[in-house]
């Protein structure tokens, strides 16, 4: 039997409305995220987002770019909302995160969106940078479940995220996708301007795996429910991927972790020497083997057979 997602039981039971309270009383003096800016986001655009609460989106279509079990056939319906709570100096989306590139929105039109793509056959609805736009999603998440939403959700994060906040989403968010970008702090000030990046990531991440668990799918493959770990390997920076794969390790060995091969150099990478070319073969296969070794190698099945 098709699993229901969590979020319509929180709607029969009135308990989105709640969150929505509490979500508002966050953004009236916001520590929505761990920048904890207490800025009143319902009457200025101030802090480190530069966001108010209306959403600001830079696109919405199907993606056949993302992992396969959000992929399917038919595509991860996703939603870039502009704005970020980093700023990664080698950003591939800059104009969208730090330039804030998109087109400013109602609550009632993001609810319209998510309902269409449902409509075109995706498989689930992928907020993209999600963090500091939480409350009108799940506002939109109310006026969407009235007319008929029934997918997946996915919280598509860089993973610096407020445990504070994420438990409000505990119930309405199916599958969370964070990021585990650095284990180093010198690493993520210099590369993202942020000093307490690992820290926060892991307890993110923690609590993210407590609410939805390990990946699970459905007899075609599909996401239902669970975490998918993105780490996106850095030329030059192999010993920190290993200690965020001992932390998957640690978290369960099951996790499905996407390790990235597509780093390139962009936007200000060129500053950063170490970080100006992309990542060699011999890098990547030594940290597709540190993987397996540790025994967290789903998500690898398909694609790095030869080291079995």
């Amino acid at each position: 039997m098709k699993r229901k997602p969590g979020y319509i039981r929180l709607y029969n039971d009135g308990e989105l409305q709640d969150r929505i309270h509490s979500l508002e009383a966050i953004c009236r003096k916001c520590t929505l995220c761990p920048h904890r800016c207490e800025i009143d986001r319902t009457q200025c655009a101030d802090g480190f987002c530069a966001s108010t609460i209306q959403p600001v989106i830079a696109s919405a279509a199907p993606h056949f770019g993302e992992e396969p079990p959000l992929v399917g056939r038919y595509g991860s319906g996703t939603i870039f909302f502009s704005s970020c709570t980093l700023r990664c100096i080698y950003c591939q989306n800059y104009t969208i995160s730090h330039l804030r590139e998109g087109s400013a929105i109602t609550v009632e039109q993001l609810a319209g969106i998510m309902l269409s793509l449902q409509a075109n056959g995706c498989h689930n609805i992928n907020f993209v940078t999600p963090t500091h736009m939480v409350l009108p999603m799940v506002k939109a998440l109310v006026i969407a479940i009235e007319r008929g939403l029934s997918v997946p959700l996915v919280y598509n994060s860089s993973g610096y995220d407020s445990v504070e906040t994420l438990r409000l989403l505990d119930g309405i968010i199916d599958i969370y996708m964070p990021d585990m970008k650095y284990h180093n702090e010198k690493t993520a000030y210099n590369l993202s301007r942020i000093n307490n990046y690992p820290q926060i990531a892991r307890l993110a991440v923690k609590e993210m795996h407590r609410q939805v668990g390990d990946l699970e799918l459905d007899e075609q493959g599909i996401a239902t429910q669970g975490l998918i770990v993105r780490h996106l390997i850095l030329p030059g920076h192999t010993d920190e991927s290993k200690r965020i794969i001992d932390f998957i390790a640690e978290l369960s060995q099951h996790t499905y972790l996407n390790l990235m091969d597509q780093y390139r150099p962009d936007f200000k990478a060129f500053e950063v020497p170490a970080i100006s070319r992309r990542i060699t073969q011999s890098e990547y296969d030594d940290i597709i083997a540190y993987a397996i070794l540790r025994g967290v190698t789903k998500g690898l099945e398909k694609k790095h057979l030869r080291f079995q």
